[in-house]
């Protein structure tokens, strides 16, 4: 009980601090992603502050709860039958400035917990990224950096690369690695975006198999998908998603990140619901 108290706290730190923030939003989302052999469903939940700090710098902090559940009905695995519920508590704090009129840079530290069910210092995970952004026109901004992520499932170095390109009021581009994004609004209630990103999760296991050594279960997949939000109050969004999985692996890892066994899940669609609240 202690240990999960003070990794608990590690999360809250930054979060407590930030208090009469300028923005705050609060969402639920629930996503299912059923493939040929694994249905997949997710449940997540996020409290979102942020706030200016002078005329050049703000910090930004995402305090975030995801449930996965996986189902194995299409096919027994009952020598992992037990890894059927992976849970992650993780914090996302931000702080970005300017350089100059025209060069921004940002600063991502991220820890996170990844567990099954039992929580311990042993499941933190200290996941982050920087960047610089630079304006090369009224309307491009070039975003370039490299940070430690799990869009591939186990935590490595990865590059980042986008391209932004705002055309009008109405319509957006953000072309790049890990993610893109094309963005489109017909009037202020509406947004629709058609999105590319490389993302995935990884777990510890509470216990190592005994017959294969695993440690972590490790997922990841490129999803394309197409996801339309709609203003319906003042301050509450409803969004929907629906998409497709590829390249979904879903394997289990030693301790050197090397691969014991794979599910061979297969691809799959993605469909998504959520509610928001921005202030």
């Amino acid at each position: 009980m202690k240990v999960r108290f003070l990794v608990c706290s590690l999360f809250l730190i930054s979060f407590l601090g930030l208090k009469a923030q300028e923005n705050f939003n609060a969402a639920v989302n629930f996503k299912t992603e059923p493939t040929e052999k694994i249905n997949f469903s997710e449940t997540n939940i996020a409290v979102f502050y942020q706030k200016k700090l002078g005329a050049k710098s703000k910090i930004a902090n995402t305090l975030e709860y995801s449930n996965l559940k996986v189902n194995y009905e299409f096919n027994a695995y009952n020598m992992y039958a037990d890894e059927d519920k992976f849970n992650q508590v993780q914090n996302k704090f931000e702080y970005s400035s300017e350089i100059t009129e025209k060069t921004k840079w940002q600063l991502s530290i991220i820890p996170t917990a990844n567990f099954q069910s039992k929580l311990d210092f042993s499941d933190v995970t200290l996941l982050g990224s920087l960047e610089i952004s630079q304006q090369l026109s009224s309307k491009l901004n070039i975003i370039i950096g490299a940070g430690r992520t799990s869009i591939f499932g186990a935590p490595k170095f990865t590059p980042i690369v986008v391209f932004d390109y705002k055309m009008n009021d109405k319509t957006n581009f953000k072309i790049g690695f890990p993610d893109s994004r094309i963005s489109y609004s017909n009037n202020d209630r509406n947004k629709f975006s058609l999105t590319n990103s490389f993302n995935g999760s990884f777990y510890h296991l509470d216990k190592k198999n005994t017959d294969s050594n695993a440690e972590k279960a490790v997922l990841s997949q490129m999803t394309s998908a197409l996801e339309y939000e709609r203003n319906v109050g003042s301050n509450w969004f409803l969004n929907f998603k629906a998409g497709y999985d590829f390249d979904k692996k879903y394997n289990l890892i030693d301790s050197s990140n090397h691969k014991i066994y794979d599910y061979n899940s297969g691809n799959g669609y993605v469909l998504g619901i959520g509610i928001k609240y921005k202030q």
